[in-house]
């Protein structure tokens, strides 16, 4: 049943992110080099990556060593929080802005509403137990804090925002700001849900794994 998940995990993860990437170029209006830098400029596509990565990991193994992170005990936990708010962002504030068909109606599904379900129970069934403490997850939050700190310079040259929440030329600093500590709260909030939500599904009382 695990690996069964774990593989509809990687074939979904990849499919979704490679398609999304093929319908990018397909329609890009700018060079190749930009639009690739612009598709890896979306949480979305990065988390996705990270999902389907850490499923192949999972399939195939890989150097503990040179991606530890990914092994670690917090992993499944912190990935299921980055990608469930991937998926609420989409569904509150983006799936308004847009009606795509076709393919990429496929493709959006796939990225903002399934593989965030799935992982979701992907998680609860098979790593919710798993004792963890909150150290590894102060690290973890380098992850969205350094994605915007690399979106928000790069904007200010390119004039490229990949989210109409963090267009700080359309909506000045301060209102970005507070989207961004918005999303940042959110993300800190299903965390701590998804941690406390583990603890109690652990069938009895134990020490909280630091996490190497």
């Amino acid at each position: 049943m695990r690996r069964n998940f774990e593989i509809l995990g990687l074939c979904l993860g990849w499919f979704a992110v490679m398609a999304q990437l093929y319908l990018m170029l397909q329609n890009r209006e700018v060079g190749v080099a930009e639009s690739l830098v612009r598709f890896f400029s979306y949480f979305t596509i990065l988390t996705n990556a990270l999902v389907a990565l850490f499923f192949t990991i999972k399939i195939f193994g890989a150097d503990q060593k040179r991606l530890a992170l990914l092994h670690g005990k917090s992993t499944p936990m912190a990935l299921a929080a980055f990608i469930i708010v991937v998926g609420l962002v989409y569904q509150v504030v983006l799936r308004k802005l847009w009606n795509p068909t076709g393919l990429q109606m496929v493709v959006d599904e796939l990225l903002h509403t399934i593989i965030p379900v799935l992982v979701y129970i992907y998680w609860v069934m098979f790593h919710a137990r798993t004792p963890v403490g909150w150290k590894p997850f102060f690290r973890w939050l380098l992850y969205p804090l350094g994605y915007v700190l690399f979106v928000m310079v790069r904007g200010h040259f390119s004039g490229f925002y990949p989210y109409p929440f963090l267009n700080v030329g359309a909506l000045g600093l301060a209102r970005t700001l507070l989207n961004i500590a918005v999303v940042c709260a959110l993300m800190v909030l299903v965390m701590a849900a998804l941690f406390y939500l583990g603890k109690l599904m652990q069938p009895r009382r134990g020490t909280f794994s630091n996490d190497q």
